[in-house]
């Protein structure tokens, strides 16, 4: 189930960024400018977590969490300007979860995202099993099976495949895989995602020249074909 993330911040552009990138990452985004605004969409959308500037006009963040904090335990992440340890300490005290200091890069901003969510137990569980055609992936007995037949990956492979079938349809940059694969203690360049894409093509794929499962997106990386 797609997870909801409410962006809080008076800039549109800033709310405009990171709405774009979220989406990308498979989230559902809603937004607001203000901490009245907010309080009216997270009462109506129920987000999973919310992204919350402090310094907002109308109602500004402290106050939106002094009020929704009776409502509701939705993990915060704060946007903050502030680099003061006091405005720090003061937000996790009211309840915020974590705290992100402007300006701040998209992937620092994901990458806290699914951190709070994992740690609140909000992140979306994926599945042990995958299958899409006739390609079956074990996440627990770590194998792979085309055709009823095991193929032997190495384990860079191995969590590339698992990535783009978690997400069947979605379309992955090559510095978004290279990011996936930094958990079994990869080493690389983005081009590199291109030679493990071409061998797991040669091992799942009927005819790799012209891949069923691996589709390149041009202009961004991969995806896996949805399925139809």
């Amino acid at each position: 189930m797609t997870k909801t993330i409410l962006v809080v911040d008076d800039k549109e552009s800033l709310r405009t960024l990171v709405k774009s990138y979220l989406t990308q990452e498979g989230f559902r985004v809603v937004t607001a400018g203000d901490g009245r605004e907010a309080l009216f969409v997270a009462r109506q959308e129920k987000p999973d977590l919310i992204l919350l500037d402090l310094m907002m006009p109308e109602l500004g963040g402290y106050d939106f969490m002094r009020v929704y904090r009776r409502e509701a335990e939705t993990p915060i992440i704060i946007l903050t300007a502030k680099l003061d340890e006091p405005d720090k300490v003061l937000g996790l005290e009211m309840g915020a979860d974590d705290y992100v200091t402007k300006p701040f890069s998209m992937r620092e901003l994901t990458a806290r995202v699914r951190a709070v969510m994992r740690r609140t137990g909000r992140e979306t569980a994926v599945a042990d099993v995958l299958r899409v055609g006739n390609v079956l992936l074990d996440r627990n007995g770590r194998s792979v099976k085309v055709n009823d037949q095991f193929v032997d990956l190495t384990p860079s492979e191995f969590e590339l495949l698992a990535t783009l079938m978690a997400a069947p349809g979605r379309a992955f940059s090559r510095l978004d895989l290279l990011d996936k694969l930094q958990g079994v203690a990869f080493e690389g360049s983005e081009r590199t995602i291109d030679v493990h894409i071409r061998n797991l093509r040669t091992k799942i794929e009927d005819d790799p020249k012209n891949p069923q499962y691996i589709e390149t997106v041009y202009g961004i990386g991969y995806r896996l074909a949805p399925e139809p």
